[in-house]
């Protein structure tokens, strides 16, 4: 159940795509362990009460495993879910917290939390800093509303651990002014800028940037920055921009390159091809994948048929999974339904996207305290 039509227009279409795509790949190789699979999907509008009529729907259509892409409408069908046993998935959206499977019991975020991201994001800026953190200056911008303060509080905790200097610049939303948080930055000076933007918010802030005279390649953009905003940056303009992913972007990976292959190269594609070179479309397709993989072990450890139950165990017991390289290293558990929290630095080069580091999980320590002190708050308001 997606949001399609109102607030994430620029990325759902893509994912849905990726998400079928998925499927008619599976299901004309003969399924999952010889079971052809159903994909349903239903606009919501990111609107809490559709996603729970959608839901409904699905439910009674016999639907295993749910996804809202949403983060309004993922924490509101998170209680609604626990509370029928069913599994929902939350890449990229909902509670940062339901990493936590022994609270979350049936809630999946499979990759890792914004707050992971960041510390992976600093983690990089430390290795960059010849291991020392003390006296760097690094600047986050971010759009004034809950997914651009998501990462704050982490920030905090670790400019105070690290000694780094934090300056915050958020600007209003929809992002198309950053022009009085650009000048606060020129004056900053600083070593480095974690964006926390969405879509042509990267746009503008490369802009701003050319404006003020900072160099774009001290940018480190959230996951969500894509071919598009490259190519309306311009491709020679944008390189040396980096940005944190869990995914790896671009066409060369034998997965993308097999659907191209067998579904789009005769006519059988989900959507328009031009929509697959982009990270949007990977981020999609990565999801799928660990889905499809819970699934696999799922009905090669419990049987046919599949049930909500069955499924809950097959993801929980992916192991150092990673789809042939397409995607960071998941290992997820009954007490972490994160998968590990690994990503990487990948930087434009004018052409393609290169990796500047290997997967990795930073300041897991930091990340487990704020899970584990959001989701205990959770259970007690459950209760």
């Amino acid at each position: 159940c997606y949001d399609l039509t109102k607030s994430y227009g620029f990325v759902s279409p893509q994912i849905a795509q990726a998400a079928r795509d998925y499927v008619k790949l599976l299901n004309l190789h003969g399924g999952i362990e010889g079971h052809p699979v159903e994909m349903l999907i239903q606009d919501h509008g990111n609107e809490p009460q559709r996603g729970i009529e959608c839901y409904e729907k699905m439910k009674r259509e016999g639907a295993i495993t749910f996804e809202f892409l949403s983060t309004p409408v993922s924490r509101a069908m998170v209680p609604r879910a626990m509370a029928d046993g069913n599994v929902m998935i939350q890449p990229y959206a909902g509670r940062g917290d339901a990493v936590d499977g022994e609270v979350f019991t049936w809630i999946f975020p499979m990759g890792p939390t914004y707050w992971g991201q960041v510390a992976n994001d600093i983690q990089y800026i430390k290795n960059q800093s010849k291991g020392n953190l003390k006296g760097i200056k690094i600047a986050f911008i971010y759009p004034d509303y809950p997914f651009g303060q998501e990462p704050i509080g982490v920030l905090k905790t670790l400019a105070a651990r690290e000694g780094f200097e934090l300056m915050l610049a958020p600007h209003p939303m929809p992002g198309n002014d950053q022009a009085a948080a650009w000048t606060q930055i020129r004056r900053f000076n600083p070593d480095w800028i974690l964006g926390w933007n969405l879509s042509n918010m990267h746009v503008v802030a490369s802009r701003e940037m050319k404006r003020n005279g900072i160099p774009i390649s001290k940018y480190i953009s959230v996951n969500w920055f894509n071919e598009v905003d490259i190519n309306n940056i311009g491709p020679e303009n944008a390189k040396g921009i980096k940005r944190g992913t869990n995914v790896v972007g671009g066409q060369d990976h034998p997965l993308i390159q097999q659907i191209i292959k067998e579904l789009y190269d005769k006519g059988q594609g989900s959507g328009e091809r031009k929509n697959m070179n982009d990270v949007y479309y990977n981020s999609g397709l990565a999801s799928y994948v660990i889905v499809a993989e819970g699934a696999r072990l799922a009905i090669k450890q419990y049987g046919w048929p599949l049930t909500p139950e069955k499924m809950k165990k097959g993801l929980e017991s992916i192991k150092n999974f990673d789809a042939g390289g397409f995607i960071a290293p998941i290992t997820i558990t009954a007490k972490d339904h994160g998968g590990g929290g690994k990503t990487r630095v990948d930087m434009w080069d004018g052409a393609k996207w290169i990796p500047q580091t290997d997967w990795i999980a930073a300041y897991t320590d930091v990340i487990q305290e704020i899970v584990k002190k959001e989701s205990a708050e959770f259970a007690k308001n459950k209760k």
